[in-house]
C-alpha cells in the first residue's frame, strides 16, 4: 500500500497540472507586436486591462476558412482565421454583444450570436497571405457572404469590420 501511494505522489509530481474540464489555460503575453486587443467582460487577460494578441498567438488558434466575394473586393478570395467564436471562448468572454473598433475609428456592435448562427472568422489571411492595411488587413471581422444569402444586407455588411485593432466584450 506504501509503494503504491508513493508511486501515486511521483506521478502526481512529474505530469504537469491539467485545468479543471472546461477551464482555459493560461493566456500567455504576446512575443510579437499586439495586433488585436480584448477588453470587457472577459476571464482571461494578459495584459492591464484585457488580452492582447499578436499574429502568431491568432494564428496558434484553430483556424477556418471559407471561399467568399466580399461588396468590397473583386472576385472571390479564400480568407482564413479564428472563428469569432473561438476567440471569444478563448478570452472566457461573458457578453451578448461586442463592439469591434478599427484602425480609421469605426465602430461596429455586433450580437454575439452571429458569431454561433454563422461562421463569422477573423481573417489573418487572404489567399494563403497576411493582409496589408491598404487591402483591408491586418485584422477583418468577415462573414462568409457567399454562404447564404441573408447576409447580403447592409446591416451585416456594417458588421464586417476591417483593419480591426479591439474587441470589447459589452456587459
Amino acid at each position: 500500500m506504501k509503494a503504491l501511494l508513493v508511486r501515486g505522489l511521483l506521478l502526481a509530481l512529474c505530469i504537469p497540472q491539467m485545468g479543471v474540464a472546461g477551464e482555459s489555460a493560461a493566456l500567455e503575453a504576446p512575443q510579437g507586436a499586439a495586433l488585436l486587443e480584448i477588453r470587457g467582460d472577459i476571464t482571461q487577460e494578459n495584459a492591464l486591462e484585457g488580452a492582447r494578441f499578436d499574429f502568431a498567438m491568432l494564428k496558434d488558434l484553430p483556424q477556418f476558412g471559407f471561399d467568399t466575394s466580399t461588396p468590397w473586393t473583386s472576385g472571390v478570395s479564400y480568407y482564413s482565421g479564428p472563428l469569432m467564436r473561438d476567440l471569444l471562448e478563448r478570452v472566457g468572454a461573458n457578453s451578448e454583444m461586442v463592439r469591434v473598433a478599427a484602425l480609421n475609428g469605426y465602430e461596429a456592435e455586433i450580437p454575439v450570436s452571429d458569431f454561433y448562427e454563422y461562421d463569422v472568422i477573423l481573417a489573418l489571411e487572404r489567399n494563403h497571405a497576411p493582409m496589408p492595411i491598404r487591402e483591408y488587413g491586418p485584422l477583418w471581422v468577415l462573414y462568409p457572404f457567399d454562404q447564404d444569402d441573408t447576409l447580403l444586407n447592409e446591416k451585416m455588411r456594417f458588421r464586417a469590420v476591417w483593419q480591426v485593432m479591439r474587441i470589447d466584450a459589452l456587459k
